[in-house]
């Protein structure tokens, strides 16, 4: 039986940033940064934003864009190299077409309704923009985990994950092209960060034995555009004019797939 996603809740950004300071947090944290970093230089726009503050990590501190924001609800304070603005995720407070990166770092379990927050992603998105995302998976130890804890409020296990045949279909629906998908962090969810390290091997024998079991999925998508043929497996090139919120967003430079690590 499908769980219904969770009302807004003012308080929940602040305990998903708790959690995400925890040892298990911060471990799947640094793994996901580690990612992000792989992928942030072959990303190239004007304005990049994060939907969702989370943790003590800055996840754009590789990005090359010159304009970086973080979107929260009030009650956090953004990296140095970003700027906060307080609005609610499924209501940017940005111009159509006026951005070319948009991450969101677990930022669909959590929202009251997922499927408006790629909508405005969509809106805000740039001609051959990118949507990078990460969503726990529910097909897997942690979703395992999950079913036993999420009645009792705690984070992440209150958040409603999202399969990512689901998530594939609403990027589909909304005119984006899947570029680039992985499974990460096949460990289960244990307290004991020292016990966690032992257990890396389990991440480079999980591509191979369970390969859509991993805890988390990282999804890449471009914003496609009418009477252009995405290109597969390698990444566009466009050229944009480039300013401040509300303007047409900047050139993307030309991407080769990203490398597993």
């Amino acid at each position: 039986m499908s769980t219904p996603p969770p009302t807004r809740d003012e308080g929940q950004p602040a305990r998903l940033r708790a959690w995400f300071d925890q040892p298990l947090g911060r471990s799947l944290q640094a793994l996901e940064a580690n990612r992000l970093r792989a992928l942030w230089p072959q990303l190239y726009g004007a304005v990049a934003i994060q939907l969702g503050h989370i943790g003590c990590m800055d996840f754009m501190d590789a990005c090359v864009a010159p304009k970086r924001y973080v979107v929260d609800l009030p009650s956090f304070e953004a990296p140095s190299l970003t700027s906060a603005v307080y609005a609610a995720v499924d209501a940017l407070p940005f111009d159509s077409r006026s951005v070319d990166l948009a991450f969101l770092p677990h930022t669909l379990e959590f929202a009251a309704d997922p499927h408006q927050v790629l909508r405005e992603v969509q809106r805000v998105l740039a001609p051959q923009g990118y949507v990078i995302l990460f969503g726990f998976n529910p097909l897997s130890l942690w979703g395992l985990w999950r079913v036993a804890l999420k009645y009792r409020g705690q984070m992440p296990w209150c958040g409603h994950f999202i399969q990512l045949l689901r998530v594939k279909d609403w990027l589909k629906l909304l005119g984006f092209e899947l570029v680039h998908g992985k499974m990460l962090y096949y460990r289960p969810p244990l307290g004991n960060e020292a016990f966690m390290d032992r257990l890396y091997f389990l991440d480079k024998i999980g591509d191979r034995w369970w390969p859509m079991a991993g805890a988390v999925y990282f999804v890449v998508a471009q914003k496609r555009v009418a009477a252009m043929t995405p290109l597969r497996p390698t990444w566009r090139t466009r050229s944009l004019v480039a300013d401040a919120l509300g303007q047409p967003a900047g050139r993307v430079a030309q991407l080769s797939k990203t490398k597993d690590r």
